[in-house]
């Protein structure tokens, strides 16, 4: 039987440091981290978005990618509870979704 995890090669790895730029995608603003989120479901992607952010310096840009589809309303919903701007979002032809959120201070 095959690994849950063989279809994600990223999986625990979707960080990425200051400076970084994404290399694909519809989004490719440069950013302060990245988050992959692909293969997590509803609550953990937003939960692994809030710890990443609490890490970060108000005004910097995390790109969240998942492929949850409870994220389409949930994303939305933390960045404005959390009074984070969601700058952009974009779906991809694999059914997955990026997010591009500029944290609150």
């Amino acid at each position: 039987m095959p690994s849950l995890f063989a279809a994600q090669p990223h999986f625990g790895k979707g960080l990425r440091g200051p400076g970084r730029r994404a290399t694909a995608g519809a989004m490719t603003d440069p950013t302060d981290a990245e988050l992959d989120a692909t293969g997590l479901l509803c609550p953990l992607p937003v939960l692994k978005a809030r710890k990443r952010l609490a890490a970060l310096a108000p005004g910097a840009l995390l790109r969240v990618r998942t492929d949850d589809p409870a994220a389409r309303v949930d994303v939305p919903h933390f960045c404005a509870e959390q009074s984070h701007a969601l700058v952009a979002q974009s779906d991809e032809a694999s059914g997955a979704m990026t997010f591009l959120i500029r944290k609150g201070g």
